[in-house]
């Protein structure tokens, strides 16, 4: 019986397995890679966060419309962090100092 069962569970599998059905075909070309869809979420958040220092909207509106928002969200804090270190580095002082500098807190 157990020779049986051994001998139909490599059948099951080629039955539920659709790779496993069928056997690659060297004649068919492999599929072609597919094409990087989208924008470069770090372009869109420079641009989002450039024009929203020059206070203008519709470069703003249309930076945020190349990515989702989640992605918009992660590249800004990404140039977030990048800037205050960069400012930290050039002032000698603590991005922690620097950030709350930038928005004009005291010292914590």
């Amino acid at each position: 019986m157990a020779g049986i069962q051994e001998r139909l569970l490599p059948e099951r599998l080629r039955r539920l397995l659709p790779s496993a059905r069928r056997a690659a075909d060297p004649s068919r070309p492999a599929p072609a890679p597919r094409a990087r869809q989208g924008h470069n979420l770090f372009e869109a958040a420079a641009e989002y966060v450039a024009a929203c220092a020059e206070d203008d909207q519709a470069r703003a509106e249309e930076a945020a419309g190349r990515v989702s928002p989640g992605a918009l969200s992660f590249g800004v804090n990404e140039l977030a962090c990048r800037a205050v270190i960069a400012l930290a580095r050039e002032r000698n002082e603590s991005p922690g100092t620097v950030a709350r500098s930038l928005l004009g807190l005291r010292e914590g």
